[in-house]
């Protein structure tokens, strides 16, 4: 029986897959599995997908703390469909969100999401990134992900964090 589809995530999710992408931290494993590793480095997810042939669609599973506590599709997720092509992403906007420590971030905003925005976006101005267009490359990756409409796969706990 097919998996209910997952609720989209916050927009800041969709910030911090582009920049996991532009860091280099999601690694294709193989045609059904691909692991990131998190912005300090503490953590690798592991993220599955399978596309069926029927119209069930895509199918995804991810053991990151987004997909598996909050019931949203998180940015392992949603980085592993960009590394794979299945969602195009501005490279301009992958570049402006290189090197962001999102997890130091948010910890201090206490995960208040637009506040971590706030202060990207700030970097990203002073930087001479151009945030409007930044804006609009997240929204398009979310828009993306919608249409595509993947289902819940199979939830699995998330990894703990590895010492350094």
């Amino acid at each position: 029986m097919p998996g209910a589809q997952w609720k989209m995530p916050p927009l800041a999710k969709v910030y911090e897959a582009l920049g996991a992408i532009g860091d280099g931290r999601v690694r294709i494993e193989d045609g059904q599995r691909a692991s990131v590793t998190s912005s300090d480095g503490a953590k690798i997810y592991t993220v599955t997908y399978t596309v069926e042939t029927s119209a069930d669609g895509m199918e995804i599973s991810s053991n990151d703390n987004a997909s598996f506590w909050q019931g949203y599709l998180g940015y392992p997720a949603i980085a592993m469909l960009i590394a794979r092509g299945l969602i195009d992403a501005d490279q301009e906007a992958v570049r402006a969100l290189t090197g962001v420590p999102w997890k130091e971030l948010n910890s201090r905003y206490r995960n208040d999401y637009d506040r971590t925005l706030e202060e990207v976006m700030r970097d990203a101005a002073a930087c001479g990134y151009d945030v409007d267009a930044i804006r609009a490359a997240a929204g398009a990756v979310l828009e993306a992900l919608r249409k595509l409409a993947p289902r819940q796969g199979p939830r699995r706990r998330p990894p703990r964090a590895q010492s350094k």
